[in-house]
């Protein structure tokens, strides 16, 4: 792979791009050193020092570890924009990055989402003391440091952020875990079990070791003759024929397939369990739309909540992946735009003031900044509550009714809407896909073709005539029935657009916002996890079974106008892999003759349980 196109790749893994070399700011300002940290069992990791050329004052670290590399490598060699944003960078601030373990320039093996290990004993090593090792070198050795660090990341970076609040250095006084992942049977690689089949891609990025520090790419990608990644994997089939691509030399791919169930092997790689007793003060952002990272962000800022007695505040905005350290002036996802310069306030008025606070200032809990800072995607406007969910909300279930009716009450019924799921003709996740790692705009993407499709379920609330906020959790508790022995159930929350809706820029010109189909918030349960992700378990055929779902946190009013939908199906595809609704103990094992057609029963009194403000 060509090398520009490898710091592309990395960007998107990574969520911000800052390697291009037109900005001269940092090489004017800012002395950058390279050097090796040594680790409590002798492991020596690649470590970037920048440091201010100013030399009359003393700075906070800013710190952040990475499995995507310090790139550009070399001390004549600058990054463009160093820190989590611009107004950190030019208020100066030593700024370092780390590749991690067993990753580009640094030595040692490397373990996706290392195991945390408590209680360690001699040279027993995790992230937690790898980063508690790093950050005791770097204040006794960097010049003008003030004694206090600060870490933060995005995606990956965000999971190392999230492992420095885990056996804590005392140096540490702030820590802002970003998009972070919070456990991969969960976030990016499944979800609720189901494997996100459009990352299967960037297997090549995490699957593959190396046997050396190096500065150049060990891994590539592999060639796959198509842009069109619906038709490419329905032509590949079952997840095994996929070993043509990745062999035994990837590590990940091979433990993906060992491990189709929740067991201890993912168990020991979730961080949120180990979230206990935190000490240093926490902000955790996410995007609403991010297409990769919900449940770790919110699981993390839930669990330090419940566990903790520390500065805890959570900031949640209209983005996709990383767009928040980004400076798009017109913030949009997809079709639909919210608002100017929400990243760039976001950077200035919050991530600043927060590191500022404890790295800089009075270090108490007093920031200025609301517990929740939450950005309401339908009203298009940013609200600050004393805590997440608000404390003025009550839970209201809606009923799945017969006649496509999204029912505030049930209606005595045993009745059942019912579809063909069929392995051959899936249901796209959208009109628009192509061959990327995670899809992005899908999370706000028009609904109408699936609500048009016989296989998708719809049901819908009349004209609303006053505006409803949803602000918190979902909870889709479906009754069900199938003619197979395993089957996937996938839950979407869609905002329905008005006649006169008007268009935005961004509005695809095909496209028309009158009726738009907004998706608000989706999830997926593999069914056979209905009730133990470790234990899976067969459906009896045609037998009704309760199959409940929680979908991630949304902060959205459905204006006085719109409608309230619900689409349920069983595809969602290339998004996730096939399910083959025959019953095998390992999906990727799975054999042709296992995918079979397969009807689908609803039962009307199935529910959707919403969190609603009160105002």
């Amino acid at each position: 792979m060509k090398k520009r196109s490898l710091l592309i790749v990395i960007a998107i893994l990574l969520g911000t791009f800052a390697i291009a070399q037109e900005d001269t700011f940092v090489k004017d300002n800012y002395t950058k050193t390279e050097t090796y940290i040594t680790m409590r069992d002798g492991v020596k990791l690649f470590t970037v020092i920048y440091a201010p050329k100013d030399t009359s004052n003393s700075y906070p670290i800013l710190f952040q570890r990475t499995p995507y590399s310090c790139q550009p490598y070399g001390e004549d060699q600058f990054r463009s924009k160093i820190g989590p944003n611009e107004f950190l960078m030019k208020e100066k601030n030593i700024i370092v990055y780390q590749d991690v373990r067993g990753r580009w320039n640094s030595e040692g093996v490397y373990d996706n989402m290392r195991a945390y290990i408590p209680n360690k004993t001699g040279n027993q090593v995790d992230e937690a003391s790898d980063t508690y090792d790093s950050i005791d070198w770097l204040v006794k050795n960097v010049a003008n440091n003030n004694g206090r660090v600060g870490t933060w990341g995005i995606s990956y970076p965000g999971f190392y952020a999230t492992y420095s609040l885990l056996d804590a250095h005392p140096a540490l006084k702030a820590s802002s875990p970003q998009a972070c992942i919070g456990d991969f049977f969960f976030d990016d690689f499944h979800h609720n079990g189901a494997y996100l089949l459009s990352y299967w891609r960037a297997t090549a990025v995490f699957g593959y070791e190396k046997i050396q520090p190096t500065t150049e790419a060990w891994y590539s990608f592999p060639e796959l003759g198509t842009e069109d990644q619906y038709q490419f994997f329905l032509d590949i089939g079952p997840l095994s024929n996929l070993d043509q691509y990745y062999k035994e030399d990837n590590v990940f791919w091979q433990q993906l397939k060992e491990h189709p169930n929740y067991d201890e092997f993912w168990r020991s790689r979730g961080i949120i369990q180990h979230l206990k007793n935190i000490k240093p003060a926490v902000m955790v952002v996410g995007g609403l739309f991010d297409a990769e990272d919900l449940y770790g962000p919110f699981e993390t800022y839930e669990t330090i909540e419940e566990t903790s007695d520390t500065y805890n505040t959570l900031v949640f905005g209209p983005w996709s992946h990383g767009d928040w350290a980004r400076l798009n002036v017109r913030q949009a996802i997809g079709n639909v735009y919210f608002g100017d310069n929400l990243s760039r306030d976001y950077q200035r008025d919050v991530e600043t003031k927060f590191f500022n606070h404890f790295l800089k200032g009075a270090g108490d809990g007093n920031t200025g900044l609301p517990e929740a800072y939450m950005f309401d995607s339908g009203s298009r406007e940013w609200n600050s509550y004393s805590e997440w969910p608000p404390k003025n909300t009550s839970k209201k279930t809606y009923w799945l009714q017969k006649g496509q009716r999204l029912n505030p009450f049930a209606e005595k019924s045993f009745t059942f809407e019912e579809f063909v799921s069929d392995p051959k003709k899936p249901v796209p996740y959208s009109e628009d896909i192509k061959m990327v790692f995670t899809p992005r705009k899908y999370m706000t993407d028009d609904q109408r073709f699936a609500a048009r499709r016989p296989d998708v379920l719809v049901f819908e609330t009349p004209v609303l005539t006053e505006d409803i906020t949803l602000a918190g959790d979902i909870l889709a508790r479906l009754q069900v029935a199938t003619t197979g022995t395993d089957a996937d159930w996938i839950v979407k929350v869609v905002d329905v657009y008005p006649p006169d809706a008007p268009d935005y820029e961004e509005t695809q010109d095909y496209l028309k916002m009158s009726n738009y189909h907004m998706m608000v918030r989706s999830e997926v349960m593999r069914g056979r996890f209905r009730n133990d992700f470790s234990n899976p378990e067969p459906f009896v055929p045609d037998t009704k079974t309760p199959v409940t779902i929680k979908l991630q946190d949304v902060h959205h009013t459905f204006k006085k106008g719109h409608k309230i939908q619900v689409q349920v199906q069983s595809t969602w595809f290339p998004l996730i892999d096939l399910n083959p609704q025959t019953y095998v103990p390992n999906i990727f094992e799975a054999k042709e003759s296992d995918f079979q057609k397969q009807t689908h029963k609803v039962f009307n009194d199935s529910s959707i349980e919403f969190t609603i403000l009160q105002k």
